[in-house]
């Protein structure tokens, strides 16, 4: 894949598309004289096939070939963008990741970019002069082709879509191909309204104050309008002044309101409650840890840090402060973290901190949420930027400082086509952006263990918890001992029966875990600890009660289980 020419736009006649297609290849498409020139990024919608696709315009071949016959090249049918949503660094990345990961550039493109975007394409049947000929010489006909000329001609144009419902698919398509071909009726596209778009509402707001005698109502909708600094949707006005809608027009006629169509944003933490900001002190240890980030990260290159802290040794501190000294530069911030229930939690603390300037990006969002939080990033409204392994894409203008919370979590592999590593691509994301990357993990992934020792990342520790607080206790209990002292088998011994219980008297909650497949997970001897063990793989085999068998899980190995200690 050629990497995308850093001309803005280009007026050649032909363009390179990558579609959302599982190929690992481009394809290139005339571009009418009609849509003037398009610029690299933008979206197109071109035929493919029998097929209509939107795709990315990354490129304009200078050199077609000698083999390739121009006048086969399709049109593209629509350039959806006269200002693309793609940046020049997300188009980079997506291009880079693509051949890194074997995947295609195009399915990458249209995952950088937020659900239900893009546009739908329709086929629109309409009958034509000569098709509505055909119809009177052939009325009393009862084929296929006759009744489908008569639905066109008394309703007039008609999705395809709706045709192979009321006719049958194949048909439909059938009969439609043949009319078409006869020149009875003829086929175009047209672009569907894509599935998510601008909120808007109607709303009002004051232009000049009135030197004419009011109604009580319309002196209601101006102390209502005075009291508000912003417009007021027309709807909510409604209820404040107590009035309809008539005063409210009358007053807009007299040109002292104006009612107008207001977009309006959907925010994910509208209804949040957020926590009170704290000002809290930074132990020697965190303190340490920051300077080293945000000297970093004021010298504006690549600098990658790896900060191995223990569970409750505030570690999202010094990632919020890191932020504040980014934010201070005039420079974005990233945040992602594995699992979207994790993230109510440092969303609202960084709403708490940063205000609206903080965007959420996951895939539990609803859709029109999503559109709108990616909007408000591009238009740089939002330049903190928190959400799961897809926010890697976020089109953040000069970002500074990217932090991968829990980089150990397997679940920042993308396990579906496009195949990709968020926390690899934040690394590459980072040293193109010359920005400062920060890996938090209380246990570290040995691959990033291994890139700080071997000074690929600074190496930084937080070892104490905040307030000295002591780590949480494990204590291992052999069962063979439990098992002698009860002189029976025992399932829970003594010590967990009492732990569960003084938990229950201080009105907490526990948990048993249970992990295993069939009776038990391995059988030991209670004299002599020994465990039966498979033959193949040398890991404990599990006992299936019901069939009385030992099984291992791994490669299937079986059997019966055994009366006597080996």
């Amino acid at each position: 894949m050629p990497a995308p020419e850093q001309t803005h736009h280009h007026e050649r006649p032909f363009v390179e598309v990558a579609l959302p297609l599982p190929v690992r290849q481009n394809f290139t498409y005339r571009l009418p004289d009609q849509f003037g020139f398009a610029k690299i990024g933008a979206r197109v919608v071109v035929p493919f096939g029998k097929r209509t696709l939107t795709g990315y315009v990354v490129g304009f071949p200078s050199d077609l070939g000698p083999d390739l016959d121009v006048g086969t090249l399709k049109p593209v049918l629509e350039l959806t963008d006269d200002e693309p949503l793609i940046t020049s660094e997300i188009l980079e990345l997506t291009r880079w990741s693509a051949e890194y990961y074997a995947a295609s550039w195009g399915e990458m493109l249209k995952a950088s970019l937020p659900a239900g975007i893009n546009a739908a394409v329709d086929q629109i049947v309409s009958i034509t002069s000569k098709g509505r000929l055909e119809l009177v010489n052939n009325s009393s006909a009862k084929n296929k082709r006759i009744q489908l000329l008569s639905r066109l001609a008394s309703d007039g144009d008609i999705d395809l879509k709706r045709l192979t419902i009321e006719f049958g698919e194949s048909a439909a398509k059938r009969a439609i191909r043949e009319l078409a071909n006869a020149g009875h009726a003829s086929i175009r596209f047209q672009t569907a309204a894509p599935i998510v778009k601008a909120k808007r509402r109607k709303a009002v707001r004051m232009i000049r104050d009135s030197p004419e005698v009011l109604t009580d109502p319309q002196t209601r909708i101006l102390d209502a309008l005075k009291a508000s600094e912003d417009p007021v949707a027309f709807t909510d006005l409604l209820k404040l002044a107590n009035v309809g809608a008539s005063p409210i027009n009358t007053l807009a006629k007299r040109g002292i309101l104006e009612v107008f169509i207001q977009e309006v944003s959907r925010d994910p933490l509208a209804n949040a409650v957020l926590p009170k900001a704290l000002d809290l002190k930074l132990n020697a240890e965190q303190a340490f840890v920051l300077s080293e980030i945000t000297n970093a990260v004021r010298q504006s290159e690549y600098q990658g840090f790896l900060l191995h802290g223990v569970t409750g040794s505030g570690k999202t501190e010094v990632y919020i402060r890191a932020m504040q000294q980014t934010i201070a530069l005039g420079r974005g911030s990233l945040m992602l973290v594995p699992e979207i229930a994790l993230t109510p939690i440092f969303s609202r603390r960084l709403r708490a901190a940063f205000g609206d300037q903080v965007a959420i990006l996951h895939s539990s969002l609803s859709p029109g949420e999503r559109y709108d939080e990616w909007r408000r990033i591009r238009s740089g409204k939002a330049r903190i930027v928190i959400g799961t392994r897809s926010a890697i894409f976020a089109p953040i203008a000069d970002i500074g400082l990217i932090v991968i919370d829990e980089e150990h979590d397997s679940s920042y592999r993308q396990n579906e086509s496009p195949f990709y590593n968020a926390r690899d691509l934040a690394v590459i994301r980072a040293s193109r952006a010359n920005a400062v990357i920060v890996l938090g993990s209380a246990t570290p992934s040995l691959e990033s263990f291994h890139n700080a020792k071997s000074g690929k990342y600074q190496y930084l520790q937080l070892q104490q918890r905040i307030g000295e607080r002591p780590m949480a206790k494990a204590e291992l209990i052999d069962m063979r001992e439990v098992f002698k002292r009860a002189g029976k088998d025992v399932v829970i011994s003594q010590q967990l029966i009492e732990g569960i219980r003084e938990t229950h008297a201080k009105g907490e909650q526990s948990i048993i875990l249970l992990n295993r497949r069939g009776f038990s997970s391995f059988v030991l001897c209670r004299s002599c600890g020994e465990t039966l063990r498979c033959i193949n793989c040398d890991i404990t085999l599990t006992y299936h009660r019901g069939e009385n068998k030992l099984t291992c899980h791994y490669c299937n190995y079986s059997t019966p289980t055994p009366k006597v200690c080996p």
